[in-house]
């Protein structure tokens, strides 16, 4: 086992596209902590606020457990797949440096990363729906009607 500089260049080469999705999976978890994060100040707000009779804020309290349930399941397959992209980097060089065949679990731990990100943006998109639900039934609720951006 005798490792060669060009030997450790080529793998870097082939990780370097793991790792620009690895960075691409960091920014979408900096992005859905955020949203958590405003979800439970919301929540801490409504709470704090919460009358014995407060039935429309129960109903908003009830649709924020219900995103932060949707956010934190989009967080664990970022992480998920964070993990496993960090997997495929230290599989490609402990199979070159040791000279094992470990392509067939290389590519079934990019795959698996892939699915977990497709999942990831899933429930990230359907907590954004839910999210925009909200917002709809508010507006009518207030009575706001159709604002029209024409002057």
């Amino acid at each position: 086992m005798n490792i060669q500089l060009a030997d450790i260049g080529k793998i870097i080469q082939l990780s370097i596209a793991p790792v620009f999705l690895l960075s691409g999976v960091g920014t979408h978890l900096i992005v859905l902590t955020n949203r958590l994060g405003r979800i439970i100040d919301r929540s801490r707000r409504l709470e704090e606020n919460l009358a014995p009779d407060a039935l429309p804020h129960d109903v908003e309290l009830d649709e924020l457990y219900a995103r932060s349930h949707l956010i934190n399941r989009s967080i664990t397959l970022a992480c998920l797949c964070a993990l496993l992209i960090c997997l495929v980097i230290a599989a490609l060089f402990i199979g070159d440096a040791m000279e094992i065949e470990l392509a067939k679990l290389i590519a079934s731990f990019f795959v698996l990363g892939i699915i977990s990100l497709i999942g990831s943006f899933a429930y990230f998109l359907r907590e954004i729906f839910v999210a925009t639900r909200t917002l709809e039934r508010d507006r009518l609720r207030r009575g706001a009607g159709v604002v029209s951006l024409k002057k």
